[in-house]
């Protein structure tokens, strides 16, 4: 059976990654990832194709040998794979717990790369993987410091990935978009209200998860959604960071 499998499911990006994917028509099965258990259970109402619901936290490593557990078990033929779990914190250094950076390591890096490296060798020729990412990766943010640097190693480790696995014809795509109008916000705004107030815009879900599944399916790197994002990814190649960041602090008034 042709297996896809999302992690961060119940909300926001990963969410529209199940209703999108179940939409085209190729999968007999789509593996959910998430906490909350009963928000995996309402998106089976939202889709035809059946879910198989894993209500999993990957800040615990017994959450690994469950999943472990599943692949060995049913041994899926897992054709799309999308790691869309991750979190963020808008505050200064000192107001972020040590353990809310330490989990942002956990969760937006490891237990990527963990999900990745568990399923690739159920992954035929022709599979597909996206990294969720996000415009953050391509500079250092002050302010939201330690989730853009998670995102420049999530960048880094999909692009490489990518050339290593080009002789099994397996693409895997950076999707960076830019600000996403999603419950993202509700937690990264735990310790502060003012360390980011200025979004230049805010897209939704359904439209940056669009350009993103498209892009895949071309066999593309890396997707910004957006002519606006876009023009930002290039001022940070062709500028100083040290501008860049200047720029950002006078956005954010601070």
């Amino acid at each position: 059976m042709n297996t896809a499998i999302i992690t961060g499911a119940s909300s926001g990006m990963g969410r529209e990654f199940v209703k999108m994917a179940a939409a085209r028509g190729d999968l007999d099965e789509i593996w959910v990832i998430a906490r909350r258990e009963e928000k995996l259970k309402e998106l089976q109402k939202e889709v035809k194709v059946p879910l198989h619901i894993l209500p999993l936290d990957l800040l615990k490593a017994e959450s690994y040998e469950r999943f472990q557990a599943e692949l060995d078990s049913r041994k899926p033929n897992v054709t799309f794979l999308v790691n869309a779990s991750g979190f963020g914190r808008f505050a200064r250094y000192d107001q972020i717990p040590l353990q809310d950076d330490l989990d942002m390591i956990d969760l937006n890096c490891k237990a990527m790369v963990n999900i990745t490296k568990r399923t690739l060798p159920f992954m035929p020729k022709g599979a597909h993987i996206i990294q969720v990412d996000s415009l953050s990766a391509f500079q250092p943010v002050p302010y939201i410091g330690m989730y853009g640097a998670t995102k420049a190693f999530v960048l880094s480790y999909a692009r490489s990935l990518n050339v290593e696995l080009k002789d099994r014809d397996i693409k895997v795509m950076a999707f960076c978009p830019g600000w996403v109008k999603t419950d993202f916000f509700d937690g990264a705004w735990a310790y502060s209200k003012d360390a980011v107030t200025y979004y230049n815009k805010l897209f939704t879900a359904e439209e940056v998860v669009r350009v993103a599944m498209k892009d895949s399916a071309k066999g593309k790197d890396v997707c910004v959604p957006g002519f606006s994002v876009k023009m930002q990814v290039l001022a940070c190649k062709l500028l100083p960071h040290s501008l860049i960041m200047k720029i950002w602090m006078k956005q954010q008034k601070h």
